[in-house]
């Protein structure tokens, strides 16, 4: 029987190319807005990814090298640079070293700039009118700006000790160059200096330097730097106690002497209560204090640098162009990263702690309900045996109808069945049609939607209770008996049926095999006892004619009708329950790109119906219920956690690169085996064969970064305010009845 709403569609002239639908119109103009928001959301995880890394690299966890080299040959250092001066330059290429002077002292301090002790260091230095020379490392200079800003207006002088502190006799020239360039750009963003001195870390005195060590020395002091190495190490950084750090210090006979102190890398308050003991002993000697350019003032060599470059800090050059504005950038860079990263740790924590308390939650509340809706003695009141009208929206569904309405008819409770043409191309009225099946009817209309085609459906239904699925889903003969009993119940208003993904054969029709019953119906478990059930599936679904009537029907507000709905239904004070034995077996999509369409039209349809129905937080009684408990509990499950639960992925990929990696397997081992023990518990009571779980593994790998990037993407076009429509995904009618139950 057909009942026409408007006229059918002419079928195009033959040798001539249709004009497109307007849905498919609709759908081509979205898919080019929504290209570069997908661009968008890459290249904020792109974003990350780079945040990160400079920020391990500040750390020394990116491209960290701890290797210290001992006891190589020195067969190729003259014998000058050996038993020379600790200052050692190449004027002219020719290498030359430099004493200091007999009743002087170059304090030197390493590893700088640390906020806690570098900053003490210079107030005893100021409080003492005795100047300093700074080794600072550029990564620490990038972190503290200020503190190293502080230290040259105060006088003291600076050089560089690399930017991530390694052994540089390990090193490619093209390392060697970085540390350098690095370090010169932090100086310049903080402090608008570069300077000609430099320290290697882990160098000491001149007979130190080895056949490895020699060559970079050569290299750097022909690129016009002064290397700087001690005559007197306080060997502060053993923590000897004070006594020892200042007589360790102390030169012998009244030489002058280049002392090595250390502002950072560790536990410093030995050296802070030294410092000023050793001063005072020092002056009391009748020692004067000054810098490695005072030094070379004093003691310039045939052939060193410019007569103008003279004074306490001659070794400073001002930073300009490129080198300024670059300096500023890197600045810049890691101020975002040391902000970025410690929020993104605490964001870590706090998606942690709500996974793991969404898992124990679902655990809990689904074994209650299992136990609860399969007592023996549990019913919702007297068996409802009255016929429904089961509502079957189409849109070109010509593969999967006929297994569709065939499942219907073979339905063991009475019902109508009305198809919904929503203006297909492919005949798919037509087949229905053809089938001659009892109690079908089919309603034509123009293309208009989904939600438009539901409430057609409505309007043409006969009975009280209307059940709606997709023209892609196939029931079992007891689907429609077991789906509508709860509404023996008079507050039931609608109930959800338990989906199955029938193609599951395929790769990534058994990923969403697991997400189907691990992800939605352990879920739905939960909602149920709660009272805040937020969808009700689009595949199967019941409803109480006058319940929808009463929301206004299903609404195209947004992409998501059925969270819509539900969400209006418990804001009319109709009650939402779950049905596990009601199955209904649905297609998947079978490619990826049409697995990206339908989730981010789920993951954006429901921020939208979120926003649609923000003043359910206010409402009041038991219609506020869903307001108080489902909307946080939707918001921070379905939005927030997934959003930010890339952080668990990216960090432990961080981890396992740069930090440790056999910690940090073990500890996505350990959530993935808290998974697995949900997702086992879910089969068993849908009573689903375990082998798929053996592709979970994979699929966290795989499967799961792609949907939290449909998040993102979802989220960056929330916040842009783009839109989207609903779009068909191609059907390849694979799924019958009982598919996939292998």
């Amino acid at each position: 029987m057909t009942t026409p709403t408007t006229p059918p569609p002419t079928p195009p002239a033959r040798g001539r190319r249709r004009a497109p639908s307007r849905m498919e119109r609709a759908a081509g103009r979205a898919a080019a807005l929504q290209r570069p928001r997908v661009l968008l959301a890459l290249l904020l995880l792109l974003a990350l990814t780079c945040v990160m890394l400079l920020d391990g690299y500040l750390r020394a966890e990116v491209g960290g090298d701890q290797r210290v080299r001992t006891g190589a040959s020195a067969s190729d250092v003259p014998d000058a640079v050996l038993d020379g001066g600790p200052i050692l330059t190449f004027p002219g290429g020719q290498a030359t070293t430099v004493s200091v002077p007999d009743k002087t002292i170059v304090l030197t301090f390493d590893d700088g700039p640390d906020p806690t002790w570098t900053p003490q260091v210079l107030d005893i230095l100021e409080k003492y009118d005795v100047p300093g020379t700074f080794f600072l490392v550029g990564s620490m200079v990038a972190r503290h700006p200020g503190i190293v800003r502080d230290m040259v207006e105060q006088g003291n002088e600076v050089g560089v000790h690399t930017f991530t502190h390694v052994d540089l006799s390990y090193q490619s020239q093209a390392r060697v160059t970085r540390e350098i360039e690095q370090t010169q750009l932090a100086l310049a963003g903080a402090a608008g200096i570069t300077t000609t001195l430099f320290r290697a870390p882990y160098s000491s005195q001149t007979d130190a330097i080895d056949n490895y060590s020699w060559p970079v020395y050569e290299s750097l002091g022909e690129d016009g730097y002064t290397s700087v190495f001690i005559d007197t190490d306080s060997d502060d950084w053993k923590r000897p106690g004070v006594s020892k750090i200042v007589e360790w210090a102390t030169p012998e006979d009244g030489e002058g002497a280049s002392v090595l102190f250390h502002d950072a890398g560790g536990e410093r308050s030995q050296t802070i209560e030294a410092l000023p003991k050793y001063i005072e002993k020092m002056k009391a000697k009748g020692y004067t204090f000054t810098t490695v350019s005072g030094v070379m003032a004093d003691q310039q060599p045939t052939g060193a640098g410019p007569a103008d470059e003279q004074g306490l800090q001659a070794a400073h050059h001002e930073a300009t162009g490129a080198t300024l504005y670059e300096g500023k950038a890197l600045i810049a860079a890691v101020a975002v990263a040391e902000w970025t990263v410690p929020a993104l740790s605490a964001g870590l924590v706090i998606v942690g702690v709500a996974v793991m308390g969404r898992f124990a939650m679902m655990l809990v509340l689904a074994r209650r309900h299992h136990r609860q809706r399969n007592r023996r003695r549990f019913g919702w009141g007297p068996p409802v045996t009255g016929p429904v009208s089961v509502i079957v929206p189409a849109y070109n569904e010509k593969e999967c109808i006929e297994a569709t309405l065939r499942s219907l008819a073979r339905s063991t409770h009475p019902v109508e069945i009305i198809v919904v043409d929503d203006g297909s191309t492919d005949g798919t009225a037509d087949i229905a049609e053809s089938l001659g099946l009892p109690g079908v009817r089919v309603v034509r209309q123009a293309n208009a939607g989904k939600p438009a085609a539901l409430n057609n459906g409505v309007r043409h239904a006969r009975y009280d209770i209307v059940v709606m699925m997709d023209g892609d889903t196939v029931f079992e003969p007891d689907t429609v008996r077991h789906l509508v009993q709860p509404f023996a119940d008079p507050s039931v208003g609608a109930v959800a049926g338990n989906a199955k993904v029938g193609n599951r054969r395929t790769l990534i029709g058994a990923w969403q095999h697991i997400e189907y019953v691990m992800g939605f119906n352990l879920d739905r478990r939960m909602y149920d006892l709660l009272r805040c059930m937020p969808t009700i599936p689009g595949a199967i679904g019941a409803f109480r004619r006058e319940a929808v009537l009463q929301v206004g029907g299903m609404s195209d507000d947004t992409l998501a009708e059925d969270t819509d709905i539900t969400i209006a239904l418990h804001r009319a004070g109709w009650r939402v329950v779950y049905e596990e034995h009601a199955r209904a077996w649905t297609e998947a999509p079978g490619s990826l790109s049409q697995l990206w369409s339908q989730r981010y039209r789920w993951s954006y349809g429901t921020m939208q119906a979120l926003w649609k129905h923000r003043r359910s937080l206010t409402d009041k009684g038991p219609s506020g219920r869903f307001g108080r408990v489902g909307m946080p509990l939707v918001v921070l499950f379905q939005v927030v956690t997934p959003v930010f639960a890339p952080l668990i992925d990216v960090f432990t990929l961080y981890s396992m690169l740069f930090v440790d990696f056999r910690a940090a397997l073990l500890a996505w081992l350990a959530v993935l085996g808290v998974e697995l023990v949900c997702a086992a518990y879910a089969f068993r009571l849908d009573r689903e064969k375990y082998r798929y779980l053996l592709m979970m593994p994979l699929q966290q790998l795989a499967y799961r970064q792609m949907m939290y990037l449909v998040l993102i993407h979802s989220c960056v076009t929330a916040l842009t305010g783009g839109r989207l429509r609903w779009q068909k995904l191609k059907r390849t009618g694979e799924v019958g009845t009982g598919a996939g139950a292998g």
